[in-house]
């Protein structure tokens, strides 16, 4: 069961923006992140990889915890509000659940839950 103490830690970090920073501290090395139902993405340097990518087609990006953190054994539940800014100014707004299983103090495995017809598609 991951402390409580860890996972504030984690959230904060998200909440300051350093999202690479919050990966490469707080997740295992094997991780995997999956996004819906599509197939997820294993490994920490690929989650790193793709998190810059995806950093780099936006101006900003700020997260914000939209409710309690649940810890229930090893799973975590955090529902997170986050504003992309576009290049051009534009701005839209994610709200997704984000389901996690730790394992050692780190995250193991996460699932991410919301809406893709937020993100204008």
């Amino acid at each position: 069961m991951p402390n409580r103490d860890v996972v504030d830690g984690f959230v904060a970090l998200v909440e300051s923006g350093d999202y690479v920073g919050a990966l490469e501290r707080y997740y295992a090395e094997d991780a995997s992140i999956q996004e819906n139902n599509e197939p997820p993405r294993v490994g920490r340097d690929v989650l790193v990889a793709s998190e810059r990518m995806v950093m780099a087609g936006f101006k900003s990006i700020a997260a914000k915890r939209a409710g309690p953190v649940l810890i229930d054994g090893d799973q975590v539940a955090i529902r997170w509000s986050f504003v992309f800014e576009r290049q051009d100014g534009a701005t839209f707004t994610l709200d997704e659940i984000a389901w996690q299983r730790w394992h050692g103090g780190r995250i193991a495995e996460e699932k991410f839950f919301y809406d893709p017809k937020q993100m204008g598609h």
